[in-house]
């Protein structure tokens, strides 16, 4: 019925729709690929109203590139696939388009590839940053006069986009190191008497502690010695050294989860490389170490430290069921919303009620998301600085709560690969990426 759309004039020939343009842009999460099964299983639902599903190989670098995946060619079977399957299905990327005053050639170059490829609805599936690209797409029908629907699709292991509850991809993340930090803390416990009393992990959250906090949780209900630090609460070597000390007093170990985004008194980040990402971020990493360091210079106590990295955004073995729901949901209203007419806007979580948990998807406007962070609650934190409050137990727990689990083949989850077949290229000229 997709092939040709009986209307009240007549046939009509599925070319003369506008088709979807997707992408997915920054750090990929375990559930990113569900929001794009969302998207797409809801285009193909709606083919009376869109045409075909384009996905930017690499994010918007596809489409600056005319580097286009035609989804079309993905089986029903393996787009339902994507939704146990982690990382970016279409590849992703750092790329951040300048303003129009700054760089013009760049929106002309998006308004070329969208008109050869007639594309009317522009996805952009990330997270801050992403949403400031996905404004400056969506302002090009008022600049440029070229006709686009641009809605973002919230994407953030880090928690920290604003009006949304919380962020797609947090929720198994979250999952992922409470877990972690359990059955590790069970690990150190059992080895503490003559070996190892304290172990460190470090956590992706370059400003917010979200992912931090989330450690806190596995002493839920099992009484486990952890110390957080957070972004938000500036590092103090000495009330840390006596809160640790505390600990291994009292339990005989500790387990201490330490945010990537950790700073001192002097304002600097203790995992500064002095490297900068695309959009001019410090890279980070190897706060754990400078943790442990100072461990054994102060306490000189034995310790095991880990960095999760990759592996806490990538664990779709263990994501939260609530998580994969989310995001194939905001997936699916980005569709909705842009067949409604709207443009810059994001499909955003509201929390109805924590017990039992109720949520429902809003209508968040661009202008109020792009280049905003979300910080943790002062109110979710310990007096302290160093754990989680019941509030913040109440707002995380819903988050991480439920299995699903991917299909598993001789003891490996099975992972959908797919054909990304390449949109044939219209335009004679090449663009060179800045």
């Amino acid at each position: 019925r997709c092939q040709k759309l009986i209307t009240t004039q007549g046939i009509r020939d599925v070319t003369q729709l506008k088709n979807i343009f997707y992408a997915q842009s920054g750090g990929v999460t375990a559930v990113i690929n569900s929001s794009a099964c969302g998207v797409i299983e809801t285009a193909r639902s709606k083919c009376e109203r869109i045409g075909k599903v384009y996905a930017g190989r690499n994010g918007i670098i596809g489409a600056l590139t005319e580097d286009l995946i035609d989804t079309s060619y993905e089986t029903k079977k393996s787009i339902a696939a994507l939704r146990h399957t982690p990382s970016g299905a279409f590849g992703s990327c750092r790329y951040k388009l300048k303003s129009l005053d700054e760089n013009p050639t760049e929106y002309e170059r998006l308004i070329d590839v969208f008109q050869a490829h007639n594309i009317g609805y522009f996805f952009y599936n990330g997270g801050g940053d992403s949403a400031d690209t996905c404004l400056k797409v969506s302002q090009l029908s008022k600049t440029m006069g070229y006709p686009i629907q641009a809605i973002h699709i919230p994407k953030t292991v880090d928690n920290d986009l604003p009006i949304t509850d919380n962020c797609p991809g947090f929720g198994s993340v979250a999952k992922y190191i409470a877990v972690s930090t359990k059955e590790a803390s069970f690990d150190v416990a059992s080895m503490a008497k003559t070996s190892t009393k304290i172990f460190i992990i470090e956590v992706m959250g370059r400003h917010a502690g979200w992912i931090a906090a989330a450690g806190g949780m596995a002493s839920s209900n099992a009484d486990i010695p952890i110390i957080i630090l957070f972004p938000e609460i500036e590092f103090h070597r000495g009330r840390f050294m006596a809160a640790v000390q505390r600990k291994v007093n009292k339990y005989g170990y500790c387990s201490i989860v330490v945010s990537e985004g950790v700073r001192g008194a002097d304002g600097k980040f203790l995992s500064d490389q002095g490297l900068r990402d695309a959009f001019g971020h410090a890279q980070l990493g190897g706060a754990a170490p400078v943790i442990a360091s100072m461990v054994k210079q102060d306490l000189d106590l034995k310790y095991h430290w880990a960095v999760a990295d990759y592996l806490q955004r990538s664990a779709r073995h263990i994501a939260s069921k609530t998580d994969v729901e989310q995001a194939y949901a905001v997936g699916r209203a980005a569709v909705l919303l842009a067949l409604q007419g709207k443009n810059s806007v994001m499909p955003a979580i509201r929390r109805i009620s924590n017990h039992p948990y109720r949520w429902k998807i809003i209508e968040a406007t661009l202008a109020r998301v792009a280049n905003r962070e979300k910080m943790m609650p002062r109110a979710f934190i310990s007096r302290n600085g160093f754990g989680i409050t019941a509030r913040c137990r109440d707002y995380l727990e819903p988050l991480i709560r439920g299995e699903d689990y991917p299909p598993y083949r001789n003891g490996l989850p099975r992972y959908e690969r797919l054909k990304n077949t390449p949109v044939k290229k219209k335009l004679k000229r090449a663009f060179k990426l800045n």
